[in-house]
C-alpha cells in the first residue's frame, strides 16, 4: 500500500455543516460514501413512517453539487450525458444518466437548468469525485466550465405535509412549482434554491443553501413543522421510502457493469439526439438486447431478502439475484428488487435463497408503492 493510500485508508469522514445538529439530536452516525451521516434519529420505522403519514426532514449534504456553466454548457451536457439536456427549459430539472463508453452507468443524476447556460448537475456521494472527474474531461472541448462546490449543504423537506411548511419558510405559494423544477427563494433572509425533487415517493422538496446558513434553516423548519408531525430522518429510512418507490441505488440497480435498459430506465438514453455522446454507441448495441431485467419481488413469507441473495426458479436453479431488499414499513411484507436473467424475465412465481431456505415469493410490477 502506498502512502497515499495509507493515507486515504486512514482519513476521517468528513462533516456536513450540520454534524453538531445530529449530535445534539441523539442520532446514530454512520460512515456513508466518506461522510458521517445520520443512519437514524429514533428508529427506522417511525421516521419512514413520518415521511408517507406527514413530513421528514434530512441531511442531503453528502451529495456532489457540480456547477456547469459556459456559453456551450448544454451543448457540453449533451456529449456527456445520455440524456437531451439542450432541451430542458429554464427553471426544470431532468432525471439523467453519465455512462461509461461501453454503456455501464458511472452514476445516475439530476441536472437543472438554472437559467440560460448555467446548469447544477447533482450526483450520488459516492460518486461525487468520479463525476465530477468524468464532466471535466468530457466538457474540456467545449465554451464551459464544471465546478465542484465545495461549502454547500442540502436539505430535504419530503412528505405530505411538505408544501405546507415550505411554504410557511418562504412565505407564499408553491402551487406553481411543478414536480422536477426549481426556483429561487428567501428563507430567513438567506438566498436557497428550492427545487420540487425527492427520493422518497412523496412530494417533497430539497433547499440548497450555503453551509453557513444550513443549522438556522433546519431550526426554522423543525419549528415550522412540529404542528404538522415533521421529524428529522435518516439515510436508514430514506432507503426503504425509495425501495418501496422503486427507485434505483447506484451500487445496488445501478453499476458500471449494467445499462439503463436492464434496470428499465432506457428512457433516460436519448439516442434521437443529433449529437454524439458518450457510450451512445454502445447503448445503441446493448440496448437492443438486454441480458437481465429488474423487476420486483413480494416476499410471501416473513424472511427478509437482501441484497446478494439468489433468486431461484421451481427447480432451485439460479435465475438471478436480489439488488435490495427489506421489510416494508408501508405495506406490512417483504420486497425487493432484483435482476433476472432475460431467459426468465416473465415468470411470476419465483423462490430466494435466504440463507439456505427457499422462501417464495411472487413477481409484481415497480413501484410497490405510489402516492395518491
Amino acid at each position: 500500500m502506498s502512502a497515499a493510500d495509507t493515507t486515504a485508508a486512514t482519513a476521517a469522514p468528513r462533516r456536513t455543516a450540520l454534524y453538531d445538529v445530529h449530535v445534539s439530536l441523539g442520532a446514530m452516525l454512520t460512515d456513508f460514501a466518506g461522510w458521517l451521516m445520520p443512519l437514524r434519529y429514533t428508529s427506522e420505522s417511525a421516521e419512514h413512517r413520518a415521511v408517507r403519514s406527514a413530513a421528514g426532514l434530512f441531511d442531503l449534504s453528502h451529495m456532489g453539487q457540480i456547477d456547469v456553466v459556459g456559453p456551450e454548457a448544454a451543448a457540453a451536457l449533451d456529449y456527456a450525458l445520455t440524456g437531451f439536456i439542450s432541451l430542458v427549459k429554464d427553471g426544470r430539472a431532468r432525471y439523467t444518466m453519465i455512462c461509461a463508453p461501453d454503456g455501464g452507468v458511472i452514476d445516475d443524476l439530476v441536472v437543472y437548468r438554472l437559467g440560460g447556460e448555467r446548469f447544477l448537475v447533482i450526483a450520488n456521494a459516492s460518486n461525487a469525485a468520479a463525476v465530477f472527474a468524468a464532466l471535466t474531461e468530457r466538457v474540456a472541448d467545449f465554451d464551459t466550465t464544471a465546478t465542484l462546490r465545495a461549502d454547500a449543504a442540502l436539505i430535504a423537506v419530503q412528505g405530505p405535509a411538505s408544501a405546507a411548511i415550505i411554504e410557511a419558510a418562504i412565505g407564499r405559494t408553491v402551487e406553481g412549482l411543478p414536480y422536477y423544477a426549481s426556483q429561487d427563494a428567501i428563507i430567513d433572509g438567506e438566498a436557497v434554491l428550492l427545487a420540487r425533487t425527492g427520493y422518497t415517493g412523496e412530494d417533497g422538496f430539497e433547499i440548497f443553501c450555503p453551509g453557513p446558513a444550513a443549522a438556522r434553516l433546519w431550526a426554522l423548519l423543525t419549528s415550522l413543522g412540529s404542528d404538522a408531525g415533521l421529524i428529522p430522518a435518516g439515510l436508514s429510512c430514506r432507503d426503504t421510502l425509495r425501495l418501496e418507490a422503486g427507485m434505483p441505488l447506484y451500487g445496488n440497480e445501478l453499476s458500471l457493469s449494467g445499462t439503463p435498459y436492464e434496470a428499465g430506465l432506457g428512457r433516460v438514453v436519448r439516442l434521437d439526439k443529433p449529437s454524439d455522446f458518450v457510450g451512445r454507441a454502445a447503448l445503441a448495441e446493448r440496448g437492443t438486447a438486454p441480458v437481465r431485467t429488474l423487476v420486483g419481488l413480494h416476499g410471501l413469507s416473513r424472511r427478509v431478502p437482501r441484497h446478494g441473495f439468489a433468486v431461484l426458479d421451481a427447480s432451485g436453479a439460479v435465475i438471478g439475484e436480489v439488488t435490495s431488499g427489506a421489510p416494508s414499513p408501508t405495506l406490512g411484507y417483504p420486497i425487493a428488487m432484483a435482476y433476472l436473467d432475460a431467459a426468465h424475465a416473465g415468470v411470476t412465481e419465483v423462490a430466494i435463497d435466504i440463507r439456505g431456505s427457499a422462501e417464495p415469493a411472487q413477481v409484481v410490477p415497480l413501484p410497490f408503492y405510489k402516492r395518491a
